[in-house]
């Protein structure tokens, strides 16, 4: 499977994940589809750092549609929500820029430390998966080559996730399912095989911020 195909698969995911809230205004059967898609995506920043050929310019790259993002996110957000977050990009961002850090660090001591600093920062400015997608952006990098490790690693954090809101909510059958789809995710990123595929850089880009605002216009026109 190569990088494109894992690509169109966290698109598709995705899409599927806001159309739920576009269609209902609130949590949805899609939005357990839509689990799959950020680990994918986050594992695509660390395969992103590996073969970029200017970290600078993917760093400038994230963070400029990271701002191009926001207004059509915040107007998608309304439709289910009045809380402020941060869109997605701005994780990945953020993700990127712990991975850089952490390898930039001769102490890895203190490399992690700055990483789980980061996650905290996410988490208190909003990050659109907060903490946990920038710690799930760093397992996939630091256990790339170790796959055993990464799939547990990343079993572990979802339980981390998942666990405390099953205990403290009446859903009993939705976070064990929310936890089911997103571990799913790493059949995917496991049949990866390392190769392109068709050139795709300003795929997301452009799909993240469009696919926005075409929900909440369908939204507005034929939904509500």
């Amino acid at each position: 499977m190569t990088n494109f195909v894992l690509k169109i698969i966290a698109i598709i995911t995705m899409f599927c994940d806001h159309l739920g809230y576009a269609i209902y205004g609130k949590f949805s059967y899609f939005n357990y589809i839509g689990r799959i898609a950020f680990p994918i995506f986050a594992f695509g920043i660390s395969e992103g750092y590996l073969h970029t050929k200017s970290k600078k310019n993917y760093l400038m790259r994230l963070f400029l549609f990271a701002l191009i993002s926001q207004a059509p996110f915040m107007f998608f957000n309304s439709m289910f929500r009045e809380e402020f977050m941060l869109n997605i990009f701005f994780t990945l961002f953020i993700g990127l820029v712990a991975i850089i850090g952490y390898e930039n660090c001769k102490n890895k001591a203190i490399g992690f430390l700055l990483v789980i600093c980061l996650s905290i920062a996410a988490d208190t400015l909003k990050m659109d998966y907060g903490y946990w997608g920038i710690l799930v952006i760093f397992i996939f990098h630091i256990f790339k080559e170790k796959k055993m490790l990464m799939n547990l690693s990343f079993i572990g954090i979802c339980l981390v996730k998942y666990i405390p809101s099953y205990i403290n909510s009446n859903f009993y059958y939705a976070y064990p399912l929310l936890f089911i789809f997103t571990v799913l995710s790493l059949v995917f990123i496991n049949l990866y095989n390392g190769e392109k595929g068709k050139d795709t850089k300003y795929l997301l880009y452009g799909f993240y911020p469009a696919h926005l605002i075409l929900l909440y216009i369908m939204n507005i026109l034929f939904i509500k």
